[in-house]
C-alpha cells in the first residue's frame, strides 16, 4: 500500500482496524495510521450539531437524532463504527466538536497546552487513538527532529527559578507541571500532518513502552470547527 506516509519510518501503514491494534511499535515506528478513504459528508454533521461551549462532546444519542442526506448517514455510520470498534477493544473514545482548546499562556517561555509539541503520558499500558473527520488535524514529529523544552538551557534557568525550592526536588516538579512532556522543534524539523478520515494509534509514554512516545499537537483551527474522535 503506498500513500503519503509509506516513506516515513515513524509510521507504520495498515488497511485494518485489527492491524492497527495489533501491530506493534518498534524502532522509530511510534505512529501507526490506519489509512482510509473519506467516506460520507461530514461537514453535514458540523453544521447541524449545536456548539455549546468551545468543546462539545457528542454523544451517540445525539449523533442518532441529526436528520441527515444519504452522505451526511455515511458519515454518521463511519464514525458509529469507529467508536463501536474502539469500544470493543476496551477504550473510551470521545467524540468532540471543537471550536478551540484551553490556551496555556501564563509563562512566556514556555507553553504547556495541546498547541504545542508534546507526548502523552499514563501510568498504565495504553495508546492514543485519534481521528479527526472535519477540519485540521494534527502533526506529528519524530523524535529526532525536537528537543525536549526542559532541556533547553535558557528555558531550564528559567524554571529553575520559577521553582525556587530544593534541587532535589526540581524533576519532580517538572513532572508535576507537565513540563517535562514539551518538545521545541529543531529548525529544520518537518513535521506531518495526519490528514482527515485515518484513525491513528499513537505511543504513549508509560513503564512498559518500547518505543519513544510519539511527539504531536493540535492544530490552530483558524475559525474552522473539527470533528475529532480521540481517546
Amino acid at each position: 500500500m503506498y500513500n503519503a506516509f509509506s516513506d516515513n519510518n515513524q509510521i507504520g501503514v495498515v488497511s485494518s482496524f485489527s492491524e492497527l491494534i495489533n501491530l506493534h511499535f518498534q524502532g522509530d515506528m511510534n505512529a501507526i495510521c490506519w489509512h482510509r478513504n473519506s467516506l460520507g459528508d461530514f461537514k453535514e454533521i458540523v453544521e447541524k450539531i449545536e456548539l455549546k461551549e468551545n468543546i462539545t462532546e457528542i454523544s451517540i444519542a445525539d449523533l442518532l437524532a441529526l436528520q441527515l442526506s444519504e452522505k451526511g448517514c455515511q458519515a454518521r455510520e463511519r464514525i458509529l463504527e469507529d467508536i463501536q470498534l474502539l469500544a470493543d477493544f476496551g477504550a473510551s473514545p470521545s467524540l468532540n466538536l471543537l471550536k478551540s482548546y484551553e490556551r496555556d499562556d501564563e509563562l512566556d517561555f514556555i507553553s504547556t497546552d495541546v498547541y504545542s509539541f508534546h507526548v502523552d503520558r499514563s501510568p498504565i499500558g495504553t495508546d492514543t487513538f485519534l481521528c479527526t473527520y472535519y477540519g485540521a488535524a494534527s502533526d506529528i514529529l519524530s523524535n529526532d527532529q525536537v528537543e525536549q523544552k526542559i532541556l533547553i538551557p535558557e528555558i531550564r534557568d528559567k524554571l529553575k527559578e520559577l521553582h525556587d525550592g530544593p534541587e532535589a526536588e526540581f524533576e519532580s516538579f517538572l513532572e508535576e507541571y507537565y513540563f517535562d512532556l514539551h518538545y521545541q522543534p529543531k529548525p529544520d524539523a518537518k513535521p506531518v500532518n495526519l490528514g482527515v478520515g485515518h484513525l491513528w494509534r499513537l505511543a504513549v509514554d508509560h513503564p512498559a513502552q518500547q518505543v519513544l512516545p510519539c511527539v504531536h499537537r493540535a492544530p490552530v483551527e483558524n475559525n474552522e470547527l473539527r470533528l475529532l474522535l480521540i481517546c
